[in-house]
């Protein structure tokens, strides 16, 4: 079959195709333009919302005038801080990222998420400047004025893109190499994936290729000479299916003659994301087929800036129970206060978990290889309160900040129940990818104590593969509707 056309004829259906594009413009370029954009916008909405908090609070005339007088320097510092952490939120969550807004799902919870942990950081650190007082209705104010205007600044740039997309203005003309099953599937993705306008203008069959795309010219490998210049188009993307990869190449010399930016769409099946994998190390460029959200940065510095914040807090507000605690332990039963048990916890570590001591003093080899069951006759009688209200788990607050533990994370098993669900439970082990939590999403949903271990790693590895900070809010609100109510908490 001859697939070859005359070459004038092509270069008049590609120039009658960009006669409405003037200016020259590839996908990396309007997605960095629209990104700066979105990204300043967004960067700036604290300083608007302090302004409009400011205002409503101090100078109009919608809510009674202060009797003491306002000092502007600690509002400032405050501000100061509230970029900081917003700018490191914005990024954690996406809302400064183009493709997220048009996400099918999730905006609206991030962006809650990014307000929630902003205003939480911050009013942290508020709190131990005691010289500092801060007005009420302005932090309320801000705080809504805040989401309210990124959800605003969200719904603008949608719609902007959106409407920019179906006029067609500024698209991008796209050249495909690949004419096979696997390119039209590809271009049927970016198609109806875009974020920006842009439009197919031909397609480059390799050597051994069929040809089953439609609708735009098809140039042989040979042909690529005649679209130098600005006879073609702004982007070459390359839609090879893995098995032909290694004739990228052999192909990047001819490509390189049309001098616009060269892409290849990458698909290594079906739970394989190339998004943070590829990395550069000492020269060499690895891909992590393994990558867990353990390892990113927002793992390993947002949640745990939110685990020492929150940690404290808790210890703080918990001290005067905690005391209380101490004393009914002590007249209650002789012994130790803490119960210090090993765990296993980050990548199999070994780690001493501390919890209020609950029973009588007994042999650890009991405690270690040993359930507690319902009505167990170790237990105290404030040490079957305790865990009931799931009090006794309180010092391991302290495991949080010395870095043996998460908030949120599996629950950590002792080593001997470990070895024997290695090899009763597949993949058990992969939960310990993960920092260890006090409470889990296999916990919220009632899978704790003596209950099926399947189903807890079922759970687990949900937790471990959809990993957020916003699932981390849900599950810590989850937690303290459940806490008094655990059916398993004995």
């Amino acid at each position: 079959m001859e697939f070859s056309v005359k070459k004038s004829a092509l270069l008049g259906e590609l120039g009658r195709a960009e006669g409405v594009v003037e200016r020259k413009t590839t996908i990396r370029r309007q997605l960095n333009y629209v990104g700066f954009l979105l990204r300043l916008t967004t960067l700036l909405l604290p300083f608007l919302a302090f302004a409009v908090a400011g205002y409503v609070s101090f100078s109009s005339h919608l809510v009674p005038k202060r009797a003491a007088e306002v000092i502007p320097r600690p509002y400032f510092e405050l501000l100061l801080m509230m970029g900081i952490v917003w700018a490191l939120a914005t990024g954690h969550f996406g809302l400064d990222r183009v493709e997220n807004l048009f996400a099918a799902k999730g905006k609206a919870r991030r962006l809650l998420a990014a307000c929630m942990f902003s205003y939480t950081a911050v009013m942290a650190v508020a709190l131990f400047d005691r010289g500092a007082h801060y007005s009420r209705l302005f932090i309320t104010l801000s705080a809504v004025t805040l989401f309210v205007m990124a959800n605003a600044t969200r719904v603008a740039f949608l719609v902007a893109l959106d409407s920019r997309r179906r006029n067609g203005q500024g698209g991008v003309r796209i050249l495909i190499v690949g004419t096979d099953e696997y390119a039209r599937k590809s271009v049927c993705s970016l198609l109806q994936g875009q974020v920006m306008p842009c439009r197919i203008v031909g397609y480059v069959r390799l050597p051994g290729q069929e040809v089953v795309v439609k609708d735009s010219p098809v140039f042989e490998i040979e042909q690529i000479g005649a679209l130098t210049n600005g006879n073609g188009a702004d982007d070459v993307v390359i839609a090879l299916p893995v098995s032909r990869l290694g004739e990228i190449q052999k192909i990047m010399p001819t490509l390189e003659a049309l001098c616009v930016p060269t892409r290849v769409i990458l698909d290594l099946g079906v739970g394989v994301s190339i998004r943070d994998r590829l990395f550069d190390f000492g020269g060499v460029q690895m891909l992590d087929l393994g990558a867990t959200p353990a390892e990113s940065a927002s793992y390993i510095v947002f949640k745990r800036i939110f685990d020492v914040i929150f940690s404290t807090l808790v210890l703080l507000v918990a001290a005067p129970l905690m005391l209380l605690i101490v004393l009914g332990i002590r007249l209650g039963s002789s012994g130790p206060v803490l119960f210090a048990q090993d765990r296993v916890g980050l990548n199999g570590k070994i780690f001493r978990m501390f919890k209020f001591r609950t029973m009588k003093v007994s042999d650890s080899q009991d405690s270690d290889t040993r359930w507690t069951a319902c009505d167990d006759p170790r237990r105290t009688w404030l040490g079957a309160l305790l865990r009931r209200a799931n009090l006794d788990e309180l010092p391991q607050f302290f495991n949080v900040l010395k870095g043996d533990m998460s908030i949120v994370g599996p629950r950590p098993e002792r080593p001997y129940f470990v070895e024997k669900f290695l090899h009763e439970i597949d993949k058990y082990n992969s939960r310990h990818v993960f920092k260890v939590g006090i409470t889990g999403w296999a916990q919220v949903n009632g899978w704790r104590g003596d209950t099926s271990i399947a189903k807890r790693i079922e759970y687990d590895r949900f937790y471990l593969r959809n990993w957020s900070m916003t699932f981390d809010f849900q599950i810590i609100f989850l937690t303290m509707l459940r806490m008094f109510a655990s059916k398993n908490a004995y």
